[in-house]
């Protein structure tokens, strides 16, 4: 059998585990729980297809524009910000949406939040991806990225045996520009901003290359592309706010993502005899009953088990999936580096790239503003540190040429 046809048949059969998971695991959280936690569910799976076929990668785009000064990625989520801040500002400002009451992820600005935005983004760089990107890109088929997201639990559990520590250090109370200006004023200051980030990396790729990067052509349209991909960055954005802001409809909050991990890794130690229940963190009303409850409650795990099946069922689609378990040491190495420090920083930054940056700033919380500015900081960082794990992306010395 030759290896396109050893694919196609592998692909074939992963469509079909997809789609049934994805069935049965709707079924299961409207059984179990409820109509909402089956849509939110569902909501995930689409959320996970959306990320694999516009490659929405908020890693990717980061080390693009730091390394190469390209910025169609970063512009993709100043528009992905502006439509959210525009969906979620006024229903965040009236306190209720479609009649259910709504409230945003914000939360306190300190140097929890500056030290794990900081430690998060090296993390990424090294890890290989940000918080949605591991699980797209592990429901995707990377083996590697099962060693990110194991030490990504890790990381998140390690942090909660002392977060205490980081919190109670000097820091300001929640600050909600919602609250503070209005709904109006507050979108105005929003917009500026982003206008700003994007004229700055148009400003930036004119001056290293000339011209901005142009989309590459996809090879299907119509239908077929919805399908099998890739599709536009924009698409992703806007996809993905529209998906976010279902989320706050029937979760009464925006998306997020990495509470679940440590819910994971703290179910998994106790299940080992770890007594994770008599840490302060999982004392807490809230993580307690996440520790004891079954995850068909937890609305962040059973979105995330949607993103990866989502992934699944779209890098199936696309003939794609194909898992690759010659993982070079170095590899490896970072992938398990990166894991520990996204999921420590992610725990003391109250949030990753999507609970503190997309979904912080979609709120209207000065923490997400703060993130993203410590957090491509540390992807900076990051980003010099990656050729010591990837040889492969060492700067190549230039060639002498005769005048």
């Amino acid at each position: 059998m030759s290896v396109i046809a050893a694919s196609s048949n592998r692909s074939q059969v992963s469509v079909w585990v997809a789609f049934i998971l994805l069935i049965l695991g709707t079924f299961g959280a409207y059984h179990f729980v409820g109509l909402n936690q089956a849509l939110l569910f569902l909501i995930g799976g689409a959320l996970g297809m959306t990320l694999y076929h516009a490659s929405f990668g908020f890693t990717s785009s980061w080390r693009v524009f730091i390394k190469e000064r390209r910025g169609r990625g970063l512009r993709a989520q100043m528009i992905m910000l502006a439509l959210a801040v525009l969906l979620f500002f006024p229903a965040l400002g009236a306190g209720e949406l479609f009649g259910n009451p709504v409230k945003g992820l914000v939360n306190p600005v300190g140097l929890s939040v500056v030290i794990g935005a900081f430690i998060f983004g090296i993390g990424m760089q090294l890890g290989g991806g940000c918080a949605s990107g591991t699980l797209y890109t592990v429901g995707g088929g990377s083996a590697r990225m099962l060693v990110t997201l194991f030490f990504f639990c890790l990381g998140s559990l390690i942090a909660t045996s002392h977060i205490g520590w980081w919190f109670n250090l000097p820091h300001f109370e929640p600050i909600s520009i919602v609250e503070t200006f209005g709904v109006v004023p507050a979108l105005v200051l929003n917009f500026v901003v982003f206008g700003l980030i994007a004229a700055a990396t148009v400003y930036f790729e004119k001056k290293r290359h000339g011209s901005l990067e142009v989309e590459k052509k996809s090879p299907h349209q119509g239908w077929k592309r919805f399908i099998q991909g890739p599709w536009p960055l924009i698409w992703g954005g806007i996809i993905l706010t529209l998906l976010n802001f279902a989320t706050l409809a029937f979760a009464g909050r925006p998306w997020g993502v990495t509470s679940a991990l440590a819910v994971w890794a703290a179910k998994s130690a106790s299940f080992v005899g770890v007594d994770v229940a008599s840490w302060a963190y999982w004392q807490q009303p809230a993580n307690a009953k996440s520790l004891t409850e079954s995850l068909w409650f937890d609305i962040t795990s059973m979105m995330n088990f949607g993103i990866m099946l989502g992934a699944l069922l779209a890098a199936s689609l696309a003939g794609k999936f194909a898992p690759n378990f010659k993982i070079p040491a170095r590899s490896i190495a970072a992938a398990v580096i990166g894991g520990l420090m996204l999921g420590y920083g992610a725990r003391l930054a109250y949030g990753c790239n999507i609970g503190a940056y997309f979904s912080g700033i979609a709120s209207g919380s000065v923490h997400g503003w703060v993130w993203l500015v410590f957090a491509f900081i540390g992807n900076a960082i990051g980003v010099k540190l990656r050729p010591i794990f990837f040889p492969g992306e060492k700067p190549q010395p230039e060639k002498l040429t005769g005048c």
